[in-house]
């Protein structure tokens, strides 16, 4: 499926371009932004790659990944890094996780991204299944995730090294039948 284009009122996914490296590694690059992540900041030059790889994956066929820009929509300027990664072990199903730039916390776009993701998940990709994983420390991430209607499953223990330590995950996810219908547009 490509190109992929889906909005709600506030934000747009679209396709990455080479256009978007800059305002990416403004995400990326940040200290801030990455705290809760399972790297550390990234350099421009790995954010150049990290785009070329998205924008490359982005046209294979049968397409496993799909790594989107999250923009504003009334002035479409980038303010997250969004990603769905087809399961290869579990049938229909897929991974999501994302950034958004510190500037744009608070406000409401975490879980409005996420209702994009689920929606472009089940409504066009018909899967059967989600799953997240966030910090055990990055409680505004538990919210968002529970408030898009995902459900806490567990904890995968030692499940990422970063910052010079294993890092222990909890995991969140939803089927397709607990999806709003409703919030498919």
């Amino acid at each position: 499926m490509y190109p992929i284009a889906r909005h709600d009122a506030r934000l747009a996914l679209r396709e990455l371009s080479a256009a978007d490296v800059a305002a990416v590694a403004t995400i990326y690059g940040s200290h801030e932004v990455t705290e809760h992540l399972s790297f550390t900041p990234r350099t421009p030059e790995e954010v150049d790659g990290i785009v070329a790889r998205s924008m490359a994956s982005a046209t294979a066929s049968p397409r496993d990944e799909y790594a989107l820009a999250l923009t504003r929509k009334e002035t479409g300027e980038l303010i997250g890094f969004v990603r769905l990664a087809l399961d290869p072990h579990q049938q229909r199903a897929a991974t999501i996780g994302g950034a958004l730039r510190a500037d744009s916390w608070g406000l409401g776009y975490g879980r409005e991204t996420l209702r994009l993701l689920l929606a472009l998940a089940f409504a066009d990709l018909d899967l059967h299944r989600v799953w997240a994983a966030r910090s055990p420390d990055n409680e505004a991430a538990a919210k968002t995730l529970l408030a898009a209607g995902m459900t806490e499953e567990g904890r995968i223990r030692g499940h990422v090294h970063v910052h010079g330590a294993w890092r222990d995950s909890i995991t969140y996810g939803i089927l397709r039948e607990e999806w709003p219908v409703n919030e498919s547009s």
